[in-house]
């Protein structure tokens, strides 16, 4: 199976991209490099069975001739980060919404079943003790920027659902809870890689607010695995998963088990939201945990990576990213034609 994967340069795209070619299909990624790297795509670099594309989602002829040659769409492509949201709303809102219709629009004209990435972040300000995917979305002010990611997501959810209702394609959506590992960068406010990469450097460890805002953490193999479960079962389709980790934890709580999993004399520096944020237009939500029994009661999929788990891989690949030499990397491979049309 030849598979599309809008966004595939980045975190999530680039372990996928290499999962679905060890099982043996083609795999076609189109990114724009705004916040992936080819260097994500190293290890898939010459492989006969890969294929990269740069170039946007913004671009329709180019996604419907990218969806047309595919048998399979996974569309992960996303402003993505509360640093970039805020320092640029009004792009993230087109990239997040109109290259989720363009994409769902060129499956619909194609035929071709789609899995959506969609995130925790629609639930809001909903602080129940396991959220469902039911549950409800409590969103604050439009005011408040960091709530246009949520609502752009959750119309991408809607679209995706209208979609399969109104042209009967198969769709999927999934809701990631904080994936986290191996090439996740810290750039744009990811907070494990960011604790990890100060903890290793001895600088302080900037946890912000009051630290007893508590989250999930989901190893990114972990998330592939849960993917290629629902690729695989039709019973999946028209329907909303949760994909998140097990163990609740409060930030000033992960700060402190960073540092002793590193071994490192970096102290923990509270830091308030006015100050981490100086664009302003922020807020936080004080807890978020998922209940993930719909995607295992359906593949029987459940995280296998405990959290001391998480933070011990995170540390090891950062660890290996310093000692490392960076080599230079190829340039890569892209149609000419296609590249153009997409600037």
């Amino acid at each position: 199976m030849r598979f599309l994967i809008t966004g595939g340069a980045g975190f999530i795209g680039s372990h996928l991209s290499e999962r679905l070619i060890l099982q043996g299909h083609r795999v076609t990624v189109l990114d724009d490099l705004s916040t992936g790297s080819v260097d994500n795509l190293a290890a898939l670099d010459g492989h006969p069975h890969f294929e990269f594309v740069q170039g946007s989602v913004l671009s329709k002829s180019l996604v419907r001739r990218l969806v047309a040659a595919s048998d399979r769409v996974i569309h992960l492509a996303a402003a993505v980060g509360v640093r970039r949201i805020l320092q640029d709303p009004l792009s993230s809102l087109k990239i997040n919404i109109d290259g989720c219709d363009n994409v769902l629009s060129a499956c619909a004209e194609s035929g071709k079943g789609v899995l959506v990435a969609s995130t925790s972040e629609v639930y809001g300000k909903n602080d129940a003790e396991s959220l469902c995917e039911n549950a409800d979305s409590i969103l604050g002010p439009a005011s408040i920027e960091r709530w246009s990611y949520a609502t752009a997501k959750k119309l991408d959810e809607f679209l995706a659902l209208a979609y399969h209702a109104s042209y009967g394609i198969p769709v999927i959506v999934t809701r990631f809870f904080n994936i986290v590992g191996p090439r996740q960068s810290a750039r744009y406010g990811m907070v494990l890689p960011a604790f990890v990469r100060s903890a290793l450097a001895g600088d302080p460890i900037r946890v912000f607010g009051d630290g007893a805002q508590t989250r999930n953490f989901t190893y990114v193999d972990d998330c592939i695995d849960a993917l290629t479960r629902l690729l695989e079962n039709p019973a999946s389709n028209g329907k909303v998963f949760n994909i998140g980790g097990s163990e609740e934890v409060s930030m000033r709580t992960l700060a402190e088990r960073v540092r002793t999993a590193a071994d490192s004399s970096s102290r923990i520096e509270m830091i308030s939201y006015q100050e981490a944020y100086p664009e302003g237009s922020f807020e936080d939500m004080r807890r978020r945990v998922p209940c993930i029994c719909h995607v295992r009661g359906l593949t029987g999929w459940t995280p296998t990576t405990s959290l001391d788990g998480i933070i011990r891989k995170t540390i090891e690949h950062e660890k290996n990213r310093r000692e490392s030499k960076p080599l230079p990397c190829p340039p890569p491979t892209v149609h000419a034609d296609l590249a153009l049309e997409a600037r």
